[in-house]
This record gives C-alpha cells, sequence and structure tokens, in this order.
C-alpha cells in the first residue's frame, strides 16, 4: 500500500471523470488518457447528458407518455415566469413551490416531463419518488461518561438547549420518554406534511427514533435513556400511517428547517429513512437539499439502509440509500454489539447497507456514471435496540413479539426494532452533544471529529463500517478542545486546538481501544494528526467535506494515485489510495480491499471475492421493485426483530416498576 503526502493543486480537477486502468502506462498512454478525457469533456460540455430520471424515459419507451407522474422539477438557474408557464402549457397541474428551494412539484404527463426536460433553462426533472423508513447504546457509545463526573450525573452533557429536528413517522407526545426533569413537554414543535392532519405516530417508527436520540431516563431506572436525553425535539411527520412519504414530503421538512431553524435552533436532522439511491447525489433533489441544509450550518445526519444482503443472505454491495448517498451528509451504517456493553466484539450487522455509492447521471450517448463514493461514513449501534414504543402503533400491532416487555402502560411501554434507522439517531444525538459542548462548531467538524474518534472495527472494510463505530467519549473530548474562532477566513494550518491533543483512546466498559485518527472522503482516507491539530478548509462552512478538493469529488494523478489540494488541506496530513479492511487499530492499517482508483472506473460493479455491487436497490433488468418504491422497507426490518436479526446475546429486558427515575 503506498501512502503520499496531499500536494496536487485544481489543473488537475477533469481527472476523476478519466477511466484509469490499474496497471502503470507508458508516457505516450498518458498523453493519450489526457486527450480523451479532453475530448469526452467537450463532447459532455455540447451534448448534456440526459436531465430527467430514468423512470420517466421508461414510461415514454413503453408507449406510457400519456401517464401522469409526479415530478420534482429543478431549474438550471434562478426559476423564472418563463417556466411556471411552461408547466402550465405542458399540462401541469397541482404546482407545489418550496420557501427556500428553487424547485417545484408538479403533476405532469411523463411525456411532457421528459420534454420539459430538454430546455435549456431546466436543470434535472426527477421521478417524486416513495419514502420509506429503514429500520444499553448510552453506554457502550460512551454517552454516559460524558454526562457524569466524579461517578455523579449531576452535571456534564445532555443536550441542553440544541434542537433537534426528527423527520420521520411522528412521536407520540404522550409517551414519558420526551418529558424533562420539571416533567416540560420537550417535543417543542410538530408539523404534518403527510396531509392526514395529525402528529402522533400511528406506524410506531418515529417515536422508537426519537426516543433514541433524545429519550429520558424515567422508565426502568434510566435503562434506556438516550444519548442526548435533554435536548429539544422537532417533530416534523413525512411518513403516514403505512410508514411511507414522498420526496416532496422530505422537501417541505427539509424547507421548514431552513426557515425555522434559529427559532428552535436547530443544529441537527435525523433522517431515518431513505428511498431508492438511482440518480447521483449531483441531481436528486433531496441531497440537493440536505446540501443546503448543511451549508446552513445543521448537521444532517442519514441512514445507510437496510440492504446488506439479498434474500439468498450473501452479501452486497453498493445499496446505500438516498439521501444517504449525498456527500454532506453524515450516513451511517448499523453495527451489531451482541448484547455487551464491551465493545470487543463489536462487529457490522449483515442487513447494513454497504458501499461504494451506485446512483449515477446518465450522458448524451447513454453511458452511466456511477458516484461510487465510499460510504457510509461511520456506524453506530442498531441491532436490537430497546426504546419507546408509541400507543397503538401498527408495527407492534402486526408484530407483538416486538414488545420487549418492560411495561404494560402505554405511555411507558418500550418495544425493540433493528436496523440503520435506529444507528442513525444515536449519531444524531451525539452530534448534539458535541455542539453542547462546543456550539461554534460547523457540520464538517462534527462529521471529521466523529470520524477522527471512531473506532476501527477488524475484519471490516471502508464500505461497511467507514472510519469506524462511533465514540461519543472521545468526540466530545476532543470537541471541547476545538477554537471557537475559527472560521472560513482562517488561514489554512493555522492552530485548531486549545491545547495539546489528547491521548488518541477511549476506555468503555473496561477496554481501551484506539481511535482511528483518520477521515474516510469520497474515494479515499486520510490520516495524520494535523487534521485535528491544524485548521483545515474542507472544516469551513458551506465548504465539502470531500478529498482536499472543494468540489469534494476527488483528484486522480495518471497513476490512479487520489491526491488533494494544497490550499483546502495541509501538506501534514496523508493520503492514501487504497480502500482497506481494518486491522482494528488505525486508519489505513490492515489489509488492501479495493485501489481507491477502481472506483472511477465506470465498470467497476465486481469488488472482491465474488461480492457484487448492485446499482441503487434496482432489481432484475434495470426495474425499480415497486416502481419506484422501495416496498416494506421498515417493514423487512421489523420481520428482522421477529426473527431475531442478526445473532445477538441480547441483554434482559430491565422492567419498569412505574416509578420515574430523575436520576440520569
Amino acid at each position: 500500500m503506498r501512502r503520499i503526502v496531499v500536494w496536487l493543486s485544481l489543473m488537475l480537477g477533469l481527472a476523476p471523470f478519466a477511466s484509469l486502468p490499474l496497471a502503470p502506462r507508458s508516457r505516450a498512454q498518458l498523453l493519450d488518457g489526457v486527450t480523451q478525457t479532453l475530448t469526452q469533456t467537450v463532447n459532455q460540455t455540447l451534448n448534456p447528458g440526459r436531465k430527467v430520471s430514468a423512470e420517466i424515459v421508461r414510461k415514454v419507451n413503453n408507449g406510457q407518455g400519456a401517464e401522469r407522474v409526479r415530478v420534482i422539477v429543478r431549474p438550471r438557474g434562478d426559476w423564472t415566469g418563463d417556466l411556471d408557464t411552461a408547466l402550465l402549457l405542458n399540462g401541469g397541474s397541482d404546482v407545489r413551490q418550496f420557501q427556500n428551494f428553487d424547485f417545484r412539484a408538479v403533476n405532469l404527463p411523463a411525456g411532457a416531463a421528459a420534454a420539459l426536460a430538454q430546455r435549456t433553462d431546466v436543470g434535472y426533472v426527477a421521478i417524486n419518488k416513495e419514502l420509506r423508513t429503514l429500520g444499553h447504546v448510552s453506554v457502550t457509545t460512551g454517552a454516559d461518561a460524558v454526562r457524569t463526573t466524579a461517578g455523579t450525573t449531576t452535571s456534564g452533557l445532555d443536550g441542553t438547549g440544541i434542537g433537534i429536528a426528527v423527520i420521520d413517522s411522528g412521536i407520540d407526545t404522550a409517551h414519558k420518554a420526551f418529558l424533562d426533569k420539571s416533567n416540560g413537554l420537550r417535543v417543542v414543535a410538530s408539523v404534518d406534511f403527510t396531509g392526514e392532519n395529525r402528529t402522533d405516530d400511528p406506524y410506531g417508527h418515529g417515536t422508537h427514533v426519537a426516543s433514541i436520540v433524545a429519550g429520558n431516563g424515567r422508565i426502568s431506572n434510566a435503562a434506556y435513556t438516550g444519548v442526548a436525553p435533554n435536548a429539544n425535539i422537532v417533530n416534523l411527520r413525512v411518513l403516514n400511517s403505512q410508514g411511507a412519504g414522498t420526496t416532496a414530503y422530505l422537501l417541505r421538512a427539509l424547507d421548514w428547517v431552513l426557515t425555522n431553524r434559529a427559532r428552535y435552533n436547530i443544529r441537527v436532522v435525523n433522517l431515518s429513512l431513505g428511498m431508492p439511491a438511482v440518480e447521483s447525489y449531483r441531481d436528486d433533489p433531496a441531497c440537493q437539499a440536505v446540501r443546503r441544509v448543511v451549508d446552513a450550518g445543521v448537521v444532517v445526519v442519514a441512514a445507510a439502509g437496510n440492504n446488506g444482503k439479498d434474500s439468498a443472505g450473501n452479501k452486497v454491495y453498493g445499496r446505500i440509500h438516498s439521501p444517504g448517498n449525498e456527500p454532506s451528509a453524515v450516513t451511517v451504517g448499523a453495527a451489531n454489539t451482541f448484547g455487551s456493553d464491551a465493545r470487543s466484539d463489536d462487529g457490522v450487522a449483515s442487513y447494513s447497507s454497504r458501499g461504494p455509492t451506485r446512483s449515477y447521471r446518465t450522458d448524451a450517448y447513454g453511458v452511466r456514471h456511477y458516484d461510487n463514493l465510499i460510504k457510509p461514513d461511520l456506524v453506530a449501534p442498531g441491532n436490537k435496540i430497546i426504546d419507546a414504543a408509541a400507543a397503538n402503533n401498527q408495527l407492534l400491532a402486526q408484530h407483538p413479539e416486538l414488545d420487549a416487555g418492560v411495561s404494560p402502560v402505554d405511555n411507558r411501554r418500550q418495544m425493540f426494532l433493528n436496523g440503520t434507522s435506529m444507528a442513525t439517531p444515536v449519531v444524531s444525538g451525539a452530534a448534539a452533544l458535541l455542539l453542547q459542548a462546543n456550539p461554534s462548531l460547523t457540520p464538517n467538524l462534527v462529521k471529521a471529529l466523529l470520524m477522527y474518534t471512531s473506532q476501527p472495527l477488524a475484519g471490516f472494510n471502508y464500505f461497511e463500517q467507514g472510519a469506524g463505530e462511533l465514540n461519543v467519549e472521545g468526540a466530545v473530548r476532543l470537541a471541547k478542545l476545538v477554537r471557537t474562532d475559527l472560521s472560513a477566513s482562517t488561514p489554512l494550518g493555522d492552530p485548531m486546538l486549545l491545547g495539546a491533543p489528547p491521548a488518541p483512546q477511549t476506555t468503555i466498559a473496561g477496554q481501551t481501544f484506539q481511535w482511528s485518527r483518520g477521515l474516510i472522503l469520497n474515494y479515499n482516507y486520510v490520516t495524520g494528526v494535523e487534521l485535528i491539530t491544524r485548521y483545515q478548509k474542507v472544516y469551513a462552512l458551506g465548504a465539502l467535506l470531500g478529498s482536499g478538493v472543494i468540489t469534494g469529488d476527488g483528484v486522480i494523478t495518471g497513476d490512479g494515485v487520489i491526491t488533494g489540494d494544497r490550499t483546502m488541506i495541509t501538506d501534514g496530513v496523508i493520503t492514501g489510495d487504497q480502500v482497506m479492511t481494518s486491522a482494528g487499530v488505525i486508519t489505513g492499517d490492515g489489509a488492501v480491499f479495493l485501489p481507491s482508483s477502481s472506483l472511477l472506473l465506470e465498470g467497476c460493479t465486481r469488488l472482491h471475492d465474488g461480492d457484487l455491487a448492485g446499482d441503487g436497490v434496482i432489481t432484475g433488468d434495470g426495474v425499480i421493485t415497486g416502481d419506484g418504491v422501495i416496498t416494506g422497507d421498515l417493514y423487512m426490518q421489523a420481520q428482522s426483530a421477529t426473527l431475531g436479526g442478526d445473532a445477538t446475546e441480547t441483554m434482559e429486558a430491565a422492567v419498569d416498576d412505574g416509578v420515574d427515575c430523575l436520576d440520569y
């Protein structure tokens, strides 16, 4: 394995689009390759790629051009009155607009939608896809450690003052988990975007998620305390009574966040949901909306998905869900703790979706250009998680075996679920604790601190675990040392910490483990203590935490080695050019799984030892299951819970005595 010091300038910014072979090439071959790359770039400029979802094209080609479809239209520049007129002239109806996004949601005939995409003032026409949910924590993550002082819980971090938007199926606000110690309700706002005119949780998913991120410790003597148990919760309901929603619902919720973030101090958004990641993140409206929210200073945490194995139980790659395929999001996979607080036996859950992202753009010649980003960014406990159950919820009614047996009282009942839906709020709660410890942190810095302090899990590659398993104790300890006066104008390489860097290790449940001391960045990884001791420009608000290039799309030299831009990352940061299977120590150690340059090859589907990368969640011959819908994605996870999920030694449930515990 080769490592190099970051040095390359932005002059090589076109290189990621070249198909680079793995074998060394002669000077003549390199020159030919550059010529071909430039020719391809010019052709793509003169003949822009398809600006319309593949599903719309398929309907038109199948003679279904008159069939009406719900789409999201993105302009090439600003939205104009001419575009509004064009929507109406093309038979558009039920046109919806957003306050902070220049999109329109509209009902159009498929043929008209395809024709609309040919206009020069239209950037992209996407299907309004349907959303589906994807899906002892405080001890094993280290969250308890940051709430205690000298063995007491009278001080420390608990999320106080931080607003967390839970965009999900609603919240049962009558549940005891959402009270503060003065019996005040911490769900400070509730808005429904489904049209059902209710903000409770008849499905049962959102309540469970919200209690993982910010549930209190009143029940069972604080056995099921959330990660940020005194944070404020904003309940934004985008999934209906059956656990389904649409892209437009999600966009409306994110639009609401942008408008109201200051009012409720919303610093974190939790997305334990997803949809097919077919379109490139550059075109996917959900991904673009997430980027806007992140650029506004809000951390967005998204589930990786639960499609890490096929129906035969075989390991599969390439099934990261949208908007988890968005580079600026913190994308979370599920870890299996095997029921123990100690982390020595932890691993990645078999169902957790693996990278690379297989969303793609199609050029004017019909060639697909896959994103192929390394995701998830990290993993967190997600197997057999016990937390709050909404009263009379559908999941529990259909699967009574999910009742954890903690209490028969509706507002104290607990249930267990598996999935990246459960791992995601663990990380959202951790982000809230970091922001409470240091409110000046940007979303990029939060993401970097979470990865840098995570624990690499031995035997799992970056496509499975990202940088490693969440370590709240280490991330908070490091966050407290970060200077509070950092800004986009801070010079590259300025001191980033207020003192010496902390010891890069954490002890949980008697086990001491090393931090990863590295970041996973799109196509590669970077390591080095300067990631935390020297300010890196990629940490700025509005920048993209990528491979040293502000676009975040990577830079590759002629020999397939990924490097970075010295104006964004200091020379003391070391870039690796391999996707590694971790040895369980630090980032970059272990066995080579795949050369990073392979991620830029258009035909890269076979990864290792017969494990295949799929195209998003497309099955068969380019047909999306359920006509664009991930059918029963949460139902699949509920079935996993019914069948026991991944093998685990589940801790015995702590039965509730009905007395509220306030010592948490």
